[in-house]
């Protein structure tokens, strides 16, 4: 087949997407987000990685468009998922839907916290909050601070050191002399102190520790 005619297939392919979209979206959301919501179960079990990835990827723009909490936590779920890229477009879905529904959101990651959720998306979502700004998101934040798994604080010590904001200051303190060791993705030189990192994180506030 010619470049053209391949070309006017992924063309058609996409119209067609886009009119099932439409057409899948305008059905009641309740449907639609129970549909949804088995088809990110499903995907997560899938065997098949190529076609799990592929799925995911999609359903996460597709949940964002559906208001709802089982959306909000479908979401999040993905969010879990070990390929960096689709964990990276969950992450811009759960922000999309922030930023017009932050309750949805914010509750959907309480509900993560109060089960102490240990995936993945406990290391993403810290990240996610502060890149909202407004509500204020260092109350939520400082939560996964008081998580159980040290890889997960370590994140939230690292967004409250980006987001900048010397408010966090008194929740960073208490991890001072914090002797447990987490792993961060962007460090090579092997585990480090939670008291160091939340030290690192004054620093970079301007607080002396």
């Amino acid at each position: 087949m010619q470049p053209n005619a391949l070309l006017e297939r992924i063309f058609e392919a996409d119209r067609r997407a886009l009119e099932a979209e439409e057409a899948l979206l305008g059905e009641p959301s309740d449907e639609v987000a129970a549909l949804l919501a088995g088809a990110v179960d499903e995907a997560l079990d899938l065997d098949d990685e190529e076609e799990a990835e592929l799925r995911l990827r999609r359903l996460a723009d597709l949940c964002a468009q559906v208001p709802g909490a089982r959306m909000a936590d479908a979401l999040i779920a993905i969010l879990d998922h070990a390929e960096p890229t689709v964990r990276a477009v969950a992450g811009e879905a759960l922000l999309d839907v922030a930023f017009e529904r932050f309750k949805e959101v914010a509750r959907a990651i309480e509900r993560a916290l109060d089960r102490d959720h240990a995936g993945l998306a406990m290391q993403e979502l810290p990240f996610v909050l502060t890149e909202i700004r407004d509500p204020d998101p260092i109350p939520l934040v400082v939560r996964f601070l008081a998580h159980p798994d040290p890889n997960v604080i370590a994140a939230a010590i690292e967004a409250l050191a980006a987001y900048g904001d010397p408010g966090a200051a008194p929740h960073l303190e208490a991890l001072l002399e914090d002797e447990r060791e987490a792993t961060l993705e962007d460090v090579d030189d092997g585990p480090t102190r939670i008291g160091e990192l939340a030290a690192a994180a004054l620093e970079e506030l301007g607080i002396e520790s």
